[in-house]
């Protein structure tokens, strides 16, 4: 039995009441979008790690996903065992691990028993390990390495299921500047180009299913196609992709194995809804997780933000699950800080989408109402404890005090005392002449 079956036979499981109480709904409405798919609790049944359930999808809050993981330059364990329990520690709801350097079974197994939040991992980075160079991988290596993980206790898998012959065709005629930018889907796509053979992740697509249903593993259907510049968005090859997914989507709800769908990239602003919406509609209400989208190829340095921005407009659109990106993307393997400034700007972009997301917004709202009362009535205790980053908060107007009670920037000049002040005396006077 899967948690998505049980759903549908209308069985209540301790995850699904544990989410609900965690975001407001009712367990019964959770369970129906479970069934549909509409909500994802990713979590595997074969290693019963103390892992809190997280939901994913409509009505529930947005998450984020921080990415960790060695390279074959960097192999440090505890710089990443650091990263993750730092990515967890400022709210990611969820970990994966990216790694390709050092021992990635025991990576794995590290990561798996110390981050108490549902940990993913893309397993073509392990089957291409196992080969000399990536384009000898054959078929049993991708899906030994799925069964593989799976078994060690990973919750989800992000699987290129939807590069076919048909897209990698639409790639080779689209002009592309850039190509491709997803490491799983580059590895796919030159392995299918140098074998002269379909994908074995969509032609032996029941065959994965099969592992995701014996171990409850939720599969993150990637995004390969994805743009990786600007001049590259909603092209050919991202659309035809996404097409395939909405097929794949509904064949895993048959299955009863929970999916979610992984999207683009990086993406102009004005072209983020229609992209947010015909991929929610195409793949059947899927719960969607975006990487951003990046709004502008030129800001190295400062892809933390052009990401937030991304998020924060596909959040409203409708992406229930947000990819941290950090400062050193496209320049470097992350820090711990690295993480931790990625997070805190990403945690911003999740709480956007919230205060305009059904079944969130009200709870969202309360608390930049409480915000809003602290701040008029200069409470900076409350002020901290509600923001993004309290001790962050807290060192910004320690740095520079006011003897005033109010911030230095306006001392005795500030705005809501004056008013205030002056809206009391007009009610006082008001009082007297009515006495």
């Amino acid at each position: 039995m899967t948690l998505m079956k049980d759903c549908k036979n209308g069985i209540l499981s301790d995850s699904v009441l544990s989410v609900a109480a965690d975001e407001g709904v009712d367990p019964e409405k959770l369970c129906s979008f479970i069934s549909k798919g509409w909500v994802t609790i990713p979590k595997n049944v074969n290693v019963r790690r103390n892992t809190k359930p997280v939901g994913i999808g409509k009505m529930m809050s947005t998450k984020i996903n921080a990415n960790i993981g060695t390279s074959r330059d960097y192999v440090h364990l505890e710089d990443e065992i650091l990263k993750a329990q730092t990515a967890v520690r400022y709210g990611a709801g969820a970990i994966m691990d990216l790694s390709t350097g050092g021992d990635l079974e025991a990576i794995r197994s590290r990561i798996l028993s110390e981050i108490s939040v549902p940990v993913g991992t893309v397993p073509i980075y392990d089957a291409a390990a196992t080969a000399s160079v990536v384009v000898d991988m054959t078929s049993d290596d991708l899906f030994n390495a799925v069964r593989r993980h799976a078994k060690q206790g990973v919750d989800f898998v992000t699987v290129h299921a939807g590069i076919n012959q048909n897209t990698v065709s639409k790639l080779m005629k689209s002009g592309r500047l850039t190509d491709v930018v997803s490491r799983g889907g580059s590895f796919t796509v030159a392995w299918m180009l140098h074998n002269v053979l379909e994908n074995p992740f969509y032609q032996e697509f029941d065959y994965l299913l099969e592992i995701a249903r014996e171990y409850d593993v939720t599969l993150s259907l990637g995004d390969g196609m994805r743009p990786g510049c600007i001049h590259d968005a909603s092209d050919a090859p991202m659309y035809e992709e996404i097409l395939v997914l909405g097929e794949l989507v509904l064949r895993a709800r048959a299955a009863d194995v929970q999916t979610f769908v992984e999207g683009p990239g990086h993406v102009p602003i004005d072209q983020i809804q229609a992209i947010v919406s015909f991929m929610k509609q195409t793949c059947h209400n899927a719960p969607l997780y975006l990487l951003g989208p990046i709004v502008t190829d030129i800001a190295p340095g400062f892809d933390h933000i052009t990401s937030a921005i991304g998020g924060a407009v596909a959040g409203a659109s409708g992406v229930d699950f947000l990819c941290m990106v950090s400062p050193s993307e496209h320049l470097a393997l992350p820090t711990a800080d690295d993480i931790k400034t990625g997070m805190q700007v990403t945690k911003i972009a999740a709480h956007v989408t919230d205060l305009v997301k059904d079944g969130q917004r009200e709870r969202a709202k309360i608390v930049d109402n409480q915000m809003a009362a602290a701040r008029k009535n200069l409470d900076w205790e409350t002020q901290y404890s509600l923001s993004i980053d309290p001790a962050h908060a807290r060192a910004v107007r320690e740095s520079r005090d006011s003897e005033s009670g109010a911030c230095s920037m306006c001392g005795d000049l500030c705005a809501m005392k004056i008013v205030e002040r002056e809206m009391k005396k007009g009610s006082m006077k008001k009082g007297s002449k009515k006495i």
